[in-house]
């Protein structure tokens, strides 16, 4: 086993690991909630972009509603985003799920 061929296949992954999240932190992904109503934009590292609400659910004596409607459309989206790290991670790993190595754990 050659430690210098071992290691410079580490840096090659570490390079691709990083190419990896950068793509993510440009990629976005709609989550969303009310059948439409509430959307929620988040990047491919789960961080949250956008919110976009529908006026017709803005009603003060319903704000609980649209608080969970926000929370779950937020969900979503962080839920998908988590699916496209470990598939784009899983091209690196060859499906293999490793601890630490995901954008999310």
């Amino acid at each position: 086993m050659d430690i210098s061929n071992i290691m410079e296949q580490a840096r090659g992954m570490q390079e691709k690991m990083a190419k990896i999240q950068e793509d993510l932190a440009r990629k976005t992904i709609t989550g969303s909630s009310g059948g439409g109503m509430v959307l929620v934009t988040v990047n491919g590292q789960g961080d949250v972009i956008s919110i976009a609400i529908e006026p017709a659910v803005i009603d003060p004596a319903e704000i609980e509603m649209l608080q969970d409607l926000i929370v779950a459309a937020t969900n979503d989206g962080i839920r998908k985003a988590r699916e496209l790290g470990k598939q784009e991670m899983g091209k690196l790993t060859g499906g293999l799920n490793i601890p630490g190595l995901s954008n999310f754990t």
